[in-house]
């Protein structure tokens, strides 16, 4: 993908997506537009959405997504099930569908956890670190861990795959302690964290202490790789990191909170793309 013009990105979430066009160099993100998603449609009409999104782009040098896993970023197949969102997908050949559908040559794919990482090294708090590594927590935990800019997958440095969902805490999937889900099984009634992290604010103790049991498992969980990895720095992304004034104290390491995950997830995706 050329570096010598703006990139299209779509910045896909479960309920959204934003639309946009990155400047290699400054980094500037221009023409940024978020629209809704109903991901829980048939294919068809969710790659009818994907395209609606990047037909307001300039699409002359290809196009770029951060999107979810589980999902094959190299081969563009989508391999979501019984995560609630894009399951009509499992299968399903996206790259060859927006390729056709647009007209494209070239649709690169990235992990939407990576293109955040990836964006924070580029233009925002990781910028120029040797080693530090990038976690997003929402629906799910997100994670990247970055050599030079270069996220690393392999290795006894790293959780399986570079990805700290995969490992346990206490013999249950980490997810089942920190994520959305878990936040809110714990507290009870709320329609989100937002919610339980403005109960806390406002004195609410439960709220409170459900949070710090939920980061005290991330804190603990990803502590003993940011060792291994030698990460001299981690940022803290996806809608759950706003409650990270609540918790901070929890961390013995070097941790700061994204001014945008959605920003930095565009940023990240469009440097991969002219890699």
């Amino acid at each position: 993908m050329s570096n010598d013009a703006g990139v299209a990105v779509l910045e896909v979430g479960g309920s959204h997506v934003t639309a946009a066009v990155v400047v290699p160099g400054s980094w500037q993100v221009e023409a940024l537009r978020r629209t809704p998603l109903d991901s829980r449609t048939s294919a068809e009409e969710i790659v009818a959405q994907l395209g609606r999104a990047a037909s307001q782009l300039p699409l002359d040098h290809g196009l770029a997504l951060a999107l979810p896993g589980p999902f094959d970023y190299e081969t563009g197949i989508a391999w979501y099930r019984g995560v609630e969102k894009f399951d009509s997908l499992y299968g399903h050949d996206l790259g060859k569908s927006l390729r056709d559908l647009l007209d494209l040559d070239r649709v690169v794919f990235v992990n939407d956890a990576e293109a955040f990482a990836v964006g924070e090294w580029t233009a925002g708090t990781l910028r120029g670190l040797d080693r530090c590594a990038g976690v997003t927590i929402g629906t799910g935990i997100g994670t990247a861990f970055l050599l030079n800019g270069r996220v690393v997958r392999t290795g006894d440095t790293v959780p399986p795959g570079g990805e700290l969902y995969r490992t346990t805490y206490r013999g249950k999937p980490l997810e089942d302690w920190i994520s959305a889900r878990a936040i809110l099984a714990a507290y009870g009634e709320a329609p989100g964290v937002k919610e339980v992290a403005d109960a806390a604010r406002a004195g609410d103790t439960r709220a409170h202490q459900v949070l710090l049991d939920a980061f005290t498992v991330l804190a603990e969980a990803l502590t003993p790789w940011l060792d291994r990895f030698g990460a001299t720095r981690v940022v803290l992304g996806g809608s759950i990191s706003g409650a990270f004034d609540l918790v901070q104290q929890l961390f013995d390491f070097d941790v700061t909170v994204t001014q945008d995950t959605e920003h930095a997830a565009i940023i990240g995706a469009a440097a991969r793309a002219i890699d």
